[in-house]
């Protein structure tokens, strides 16, 4: 992930990554069993602690990089396939959903599967990760771009049941689709930042 990358960059590729619009039918699904007056309550709840999780990782990643030696060139070569694989399974869903299937649905969700993996997923986190890791310098620029992605999905989710109901589920999976596109085109791109770094390193 290159130096240039800006916070509205950033912040935009962590909204895609979370990919709020994608996981209404997710969280609908979820939410069904939980008392109408607590739905919004649980929302909230799930929503702070992926966003508490990925901040971990925002302050923690590049320490954790550190101590596992891993170099930045690898991180973001990994973290493109990652997000590639995120992209394309957002284009071509699996009949049991992005994240393999929807759940117990019978209790009430806690942290699993709407925290982590839906809002926090694997990719997000190593998304932050190499943030932290590529400019460390710009811990507050990430933060910020972090705290407007999770607004931007924040206010998403929490009109899930208005959105659902307004555009449907045709137009939900077609600009899902079209999010999974621009996603697979940062991923290629990451993973090209990755190898034109690596490939100066060695000579």
């Amino acid at each position: 992930m290159e130096n240039s990358m800006s916070t509205l960059s950033a912040g935009i590729l962590l909204f895609l990554i979370m990919d709020p619009l994608g996981n209404i039918p997710l969280f609908l699904s979820l939410l069904r069993n939980v008392p109408q007056g607590r739905r919004q309550l649980v929302l909230v709840r799930e929503l702070l602690i992926a966003l508490a999780v990925l901040f971990v990782f925002l302050f923690a990643g590049q320490y954790l990089l550190q101590v596992l030696r891993l170099k930045q060139e690898s991180v973001s070569i990994a973290g493109g396939i990652v997000l590639f694989l995120i992209g394309v399974r957002m284009i071509f869903p699996p009949k049991d959903g992005i994240f393999g299937g929807d759940g117990d649905t019978t209790r009430e969700p806690f942290i699993v599967p709407m925290a982590i993996p839906g809002v926090a997923g694997p990719s997000a986190m190593a998304a932050v990760m190499l943030l932290a890791n590529s400019s460390p310098g710009r811990t507050v620029d990430w933060s910020v771009a972090l705290s407007l992605a999770w607004l931007a999905t924040a206010v998403i989710l929490l009109s899930s049941t208005y959105l659902f109901r307004c555009l449907g589920t045709s137009v939900l999976i077609a600009v899902e689709r079209l999010m999974g596109m621009l996603l697979v085109a940062l991923s290629v791109q990451m993973f090209l930042d990755g190898v034109m770094a690596y490939v100066k390193m060695a000579g």
